[in-house]
């Protein structure tokens, strides 16, 4: 993730084509597949989520170095990141293997895969996390990829960290941004074809895009009509209370839309004042609100863990490279949480 500065950009409505199969053109209000795979009778499972905990994340086979290690205490603190719902990031070239597995091991305990398709051409402008798919055509084959493998799966998908944002501050070039609205339109077209399968367009975070005005044109542009909302605050640390205002809001201007909150680092809010790269790495943080699609709140869908706690979000204050695990911010983060 990288700073961003916040200019205005005025952008056309998506066009009504793109609507077409949905028998309206008013966004859609809700999740149209269900919250989860349990029935609404069904108990909660003891995690108090819906979603699947992978028991091969490098949270968990953290756990079990400590263990051998002799590190029980270490161990049993960081089992705060490795026994809860987190998101998988699904690799650039091939997405297939890692989503086949996650399928397969939700579907076995009856819960439902969360997953981030992060491989937009031109991603992050080039910085801490550069890279994507190298041109349309190749993103096109990556998410149709990515969708086949979920098949009638229950899964989320949070389509796209910065993708909307990048283009509504000026970082992304002018010259793309045409092709980034069409890519991330069918890729929600597409994943929708899913018969289980929501997703969540990311329209940034508070402290990024302050005003949510101007998030409301490019995200429509951008297909979240199609989609079952936005997600907000991913790989971020804004408080609940916050992101939550900012959501509402946005939701308004956009006909009442869901959206989600990612929840994985925010327990003590960002880091105060203002500070050079107060997004990455920064020190004192905690886990916040474990993954749940139980929030007592009508507009938001889920708390999400979509930054993998302990992920590094880059080269800063002594992290390694982004998404690269670093056991040592895992442990600080899951230290400092609110048991």
């Amino acid at each position: 993730m990288s700073r961003r500065t916040v200019t205005a950009v005025a952008l056309t409505l998506v066009s009504a084509l793109l609507l077409a199969g949905c028998g309206e053109d008013e966004p859609r209000k809700g999740p149209v597949g269900p919250p989860s795979t349990r029935s609404a009778s069904a108990a909660a499972p003891a995690s108090g989520s819906p979603f699947w905990v992978d028991p091969e994340s490098d949270a968990a086979k953290q756990v079990r170095e400590y263990e051998a290690q002799g590190r029980t205490e270490d161990a049993r603190v960081l089992k705060r990141i490795a026994d809860r719902p987190v998101a998988d990031w699904p690799a650039g070239d091939d997405p297939v293997p890692e989503i086949t597995r996650a399928v397969r091991g939700a579907a076995a305990e009856d819960r439902t895969a969360v997953f981030v398709a992060y491989n937009i051409p031109h991603r992050d402008c080039g910085m801490y996390s550069a890279g994507g798919a190298h041109d349309a055509a190749a993103y096109r084959t990556w998410i149709d990829s990515f969708a086949t493998a979920i098949g009638e799966a229950s899964a989320i998908v949070v389509l796209e960290p910065d993708a909307v944002p990048h283009v509504v501050d000026g970082c992304t070039p002018a010259q793309y941004h045409d092709e980034r609205y069409e890519l991330l339109a069918g890729a929600i077209e597409r994943l929708k074809r899913q018969p289980r399968t929501r997703v969540y367009l990311d329209a940034g975070n508070p402290a990024w895009i302050d005003d949510p005005g101007k998030l409301v044109e490019p995200l429509r542009r951008a297909g979240v009509a199609r989609a079952d909302g936005f997600a907000l605050n991913v790989s971020n640390f804004q408080r609940n209370e916050t992101v939550r205002d900012f959501g509402a809001s946005l939701s308004e201007l956009l006909g009442g839309i869901h959206f989600t909150v990612d929840t994985s680092r925010n327990g003590a809010g960002p880091l105060p004042g203002d500070r050079a790269e107060a997004w990455c790495n920064p020190p004192g943080r905690s886990l916040g609100v474990p993954p749940t699609d139980r929030t007592g709140d009508a507009l938001v869908d889920a708390y999400l863990w979509i930054k993998r706690p302990g992920d590094s979000d880059g080269q800063c204050r002594g992290g390694p490279a982004a998404g690269t695990w670093w056991p040592d911010y895992a442990l600080g983060l899951a230290r400092r949480a609110k048991v």
